[in-house]
Parts: C-alpha cells; sequence; structure tokens
C-alpha cells in the first residue's frame, strides 16, 4: 500500500472542508474507508495522519495546532508514545 498516495489523496479531500477535517480527526480509520474506500492497517494510522496534519498544515496553519494535538490522541489510542 502506497502511504504518499493515501496521504496525497486524502489532502486533496481535506483541504479545506471542516466537516472532512473534524471527521477525520474523531475516527481516522473510518474517515479513510469512508473517503478513499480502502481499510488501513491500524499501524498505518499514525503514519498517514503525521502525513496528512503536515501536508494540511502547510495549506492552514490551524490545522498545524489541531493535528498536533490530533496525532497525541491517535498516539494514545493505540498505546504508542
Amino acid at each position: 500500500m502506497d502511504i504518499q498516495k493515501i496521504i496525497k489523496d486524502l489532502v486533496a479531500k481535506l483541504t479545506g472542508n471542516k466537516d472532512l477535517i473534524s471527521k477525520f480527526t474523531a475516527d481516522p480509520i473510518s474517515a479513510i474507508k469512508d473517503l478513499l474506500g480502502i481499510d488501513i492497517d491500524k499501524n498505518q494510522v499514525s503514519e498517514i495522519v503525521k502525513g496528512v496534519t503536515s501536508q494540511l498544515g502547510d495549506l492552514s496553519g490551524d490545522v498545524v495546532k489541531e493535528g498536533t494535538g490530533f496525532l497525541a490522541k491517535i498516539k494514545k489510542l493505540f498505546g504508542m508514545k
């Protein structure tokens, strides 16, 4: 599975859409499945979220602030530090 392609596709769909960003923030696995029609491995979520947050942050400074807290939530969800 091409993580960079997934990130690129998600950024394209999420850019400028606060509702979709909220959905992605609340449940990234479900959002990825709904937006791209693919299932991802739980181990790939952190890398995808980090990439999406980084790229969206380049487009909007507020997303970076939200994404940093979001990445911490994702890490906690999966027991990562």
